[in-house]
């Protein structure tokens, strides 16, 4: 397998379409492409957003350059996605719902989920696009327990799976319904990214649930924490495979699971804080409930559920594949969470007193 990065002229690659460029991913993405000198086109629900997108963008330094559109288009309606991927050269699909509180029903978040990416994969074979790059989950692979533990690309995640959280759900049939359509049509290339835990630098206005999962460690909400094993990623390394994944030629069909190292747990997060910022080691959690504790207080506590139905199993999750394909070379887990902190202590998280 080729270690090559192909890259090409932003004059070559033509305008980049970025869905849910008011995320965390889409964020990221966004800055990154205008920094190489990309043109970028962005999908907003309304117009209103467009002002988050470039708050972001000035937290990050870039300046668009005259470099940047929007486009007004959401997932649950055909409106607007024609437009958007009118003269288009590549897309890059990261919109999908991403509730703060589960949803009443699980058709809350596979609908749009689903019928979202049938939309920008209809939207786009029929702009004569080449390929869509679409940003799945580590939800879709490993959430069904194997002998072993071992997950790697070849891995999905049964939607019927006991205790399945609906989000793990929508990921799973929104991922596979885009699979199915791409081998119904075949005039389309897809590649797919699957993110464990997304962490890294904040750009947007409110953290994501993994650095609120950090800023609640550093301020003492998380006196004890549940078992919980998950695989951690820098946000701006899923951005890098995600990029090199829009153009290499060896990226079409394929799944690329983007996990920056071993499998860590929450407690272990506690630690690696504790290590770089002891001004917060007496608010940092230092105590670990059991499975059958987490699993009794997940009937009654959403937000336990997703630890719940790990079942304190400690997963390996393989990268190999996006290194061999792609030349992808993730940072160091323990970066990633401190600059994490980092982030969050730059927007005003204030530290106790080491002295």
């Amino acid at each position: 397998m080729s270690t090559d990065h192909v890259t090409a002229s932003p004059a070559a690659v033509g305008t980049v379409l970025v869905t849910g460029g008011t995320g965390f991913v889409g964020g990221h993405s966004v800055a990154r492409l205008l920094a190489e000198g990309h043109r970028v086109r962005v999908t907003v629900r309304e117009p209103g957003q467009q002002a988050q997108v470039l708050a972001a963008l000035r937290r990050a330094g870039v300046d668009p350059a005259g470099r940047l559109e929007f486009a007004v288009a959401e997932l649950g309606a055909d409106r607007g996605w024609a437009q958007a991927m009118d003269g288009v050269g590549h897309v890059l699909h990261h919109a999908s719902p991403f509730p703060v509180t589960p949803p009443e029903t699980e058709d809350e978040l596979v609908r749009p989920a689903r019928d979202g990416a049938l939309r920008v994969l209809a939207a786009a074979r029929a702009a004569g696009i080449p390929r869509v790059v679409m940003t799945s989950s580590y939800a879709a692979v490993g959430y069904t327990p194997k002998p072993g533990d071992h997950y790697s690309e070849t891995d999905w995640t049964d939607p019927h799976t006991p205790g399945l959280p609906a989000y793990h759900k929508s990921k799973v049939l929104a991922e596979r319904a885009a699979w199915e359509h791409v081998r119904a049509h075949g005039d389309i290339e897809l590649t797919v990214v699957n993110p464990t835990g997304i962490f890294g630098p904040q750009l947007g206005d409110r953290p994501s649930g993994s650095l609120g999962l950090v800023r609640n460690m550093l301020t003492g909400r998380m006196p004890v924490v549940p078992v919980m094993y998950f695989g951690v990623v820098d946000v701006r390394d899923v951005v890098d495979l995600h990029l090199r994944a829009m153009l290499h030629p060896k990226a079409a069909g394929e799944r690329f699971i983007a996990v920056g190292g071993p499998a860590v747990s929450l407690l272990g997060m506690a630690r690696i804080l504790r290590e770089h910022f002891p001004a917060a080691a007496g608010l940092l959690p230092s105590a670990e409930m059991t499975i059958e504790q987490v699993r009794e207080a997940a009937e009654t506590e959403p937000a336990l559920r997703d630890a719940a139905a790990l079942g304190g199993r400690i997963p390996v999750i393989s990268n190999a594949k996006a290194r061999a394909v792609l030349g992808w070379q993730p940072r160091d887990v323990v970066e990633t969470i401190v600059a994490s902190a980092e982030s969050q202590i730059r927007r005003g998280l204030e530290l106790p007193d080491a002295g």
